[in-house]
Formats: C-alpha cells, sequence, structure tokens
C-alpha cells in the first residue's frame, strides 16, 4: 500500500506521523519505503540524525512526476509512506496522483479544521483526474487530553465526507525527543503511550 501524509498547513505533524508509523510497520517486519517528497526534507535530516541505519528504507523524491517514478522504486517493498510538502502545488497532485490512501493529519483547533477544506479540495480535484479510487481519511494529531477541542474535533470535520480514523495521537514530548535522537518512538520506548498510539494508528491505516 502506498501511504501518503498531505496537508497544506504547515506544523500538523505530517512527518512525525509519516516516520513513526513507518516504523510501526517496519517493526512488524514488513519492508518500508519512505519518500521525503517535502523540498524541506525533514524526514532526511531525521535520518541524518541517526547513529545506526533506519529502519526502513528512506530516499528524497520532491519531485512533480513522482506517480510517474515510484512504481520502478516500489518494487521489492511492501508498503510505501510519503511525506508531503506544507504547501499545494504539482508536487501534491502527483503525490495524490502516487497513493492508495492520503492521510491528512488535524490539530484539535478550528483553524486546522476550516482550512481541511482547502486541502481536501485539492486531493479530491487531483484524485479525479489521476486518482479516482484514492482513500482519503482524517487522523487527529497532537489532541490535548480532556480538553473539549480535542473531544468535538472529529464530529467537526465529519461535515466534510471523509471518514475520521478513531486511532488519535495526543501532543506528548516523546514525538520531539526522539527525532531529535533520529529515532522512532518504538526504538525509544516501545511500551510508551505514544507508540501505543502510533501503533493503532497504524494498524487501522492498513486496514483501509
Amino acid at each position: 500500500m502506498r501511504i501518503a501524509f498531505v496537508n497544506q498547513k504547515g506544523g500538523v505533524g505530517k512527518t512525525t506521523l509519516a516516520i513513526n508509523v513507518a516504523g510501526a510497520l517496519s517493526r512488524r517486519g514488513l519492508k518500508v519505503l519512505f519518500v521525503d517528497a517535502d523540498p524541506q526534507q525533514s524526514a532526511l535530516d531525521w535520518a541524518g540524525a541517526r547513529g545506526t541505519p533506519s529502519p526502513f528504507a528512506i530516499i528524497g523524491m520532491a519531485k512533480p512526476v513522482l506517480h510517474k517514478e515510484l512504481p520502478k522504486l516500489e518494487k521489492g517493498f511492501d508498503h510505501v509512506i510519503i511525506d508531503s510538502p506544507p504547501s499545494v502545488h504539482q508536487l501534491t497532485q502527483s503525490i495524490v496522483g502516487a497513493s492508495d490512501s492520503v492521510v491528512v493529519p488535524v490539530q484539535p483547533s478550528p483553524y486546522d479544521v476550516w482550512a481541511a477544506e482547502a486541502v481536501l479540495k485539492v486531493i479530491d480535484d487531483a484524485s479525479a483526474v489521476l486518482n479516482p479510487n484514492l482513500r482519503t481519511v482524517f487522523a487527529i494529531n497532537r489532541k490535548i487530553v480532556n480538553t473539549a477541542i480535542g473531544r468535538d474535533v472529529a464530529s467537526s470535520l465529519e461535515s466534510y465526507g471523509k471518514p475520521v480514523l478513531k486511532s488519535e495521537v495526543c501532543q506528548r514530548v516523546a514525538f520531539a525527543e526522539s527525532a531529535a535522537q533520529g529515532k522512532t518512538v518504538f526504538e525509544v520506548d516501545e511500551k510508551s503511550a505514544s507508540a501505543e498510539e502510533i501503533e493503532a494508528l497504524a494498524m487501522e491505516i492498513l486496514g483501509l
């Protein structure tokens, strides 16, 4: 399966979710190819911060022809994870064309919920031309536990007509700490709450 994390808003945690979901899949013995399609190359920087080889293969490809080139690169891999840029242009359209499923991370704030409409339009327009069988879902990320907005964001997103994944990821220091070390949360503490949340998210995405 090709899974892309897409949102035009910066700071929603696309790269964090993409890296850790890739880690969740690879620790199950699956061969994962991570495609860093963000010109900022944050995932490649993450890999460079490691002192050991990454648990999954990672390449940079911030090209608007990704949907054409990916088939020859993914041979031998079970899954492909694609991290997208925080802006909407031809590259985002190519990512949509290359993917089986697009996950739209959304933080539980009114601004993020309102911004979701614009990114959905880009995804739907691109998929209508390039990928009519695309599955698009929302993932709630950086949720603050026991807050009203955290509880209400799922129902707010449902008005857009796309499924909202039940597996929510909370705002936790563990994500920043693991990223600084060039590690996934599983490599730092596989029994942590952050690892459990990512594992649940990854398995729900695979079940799409």
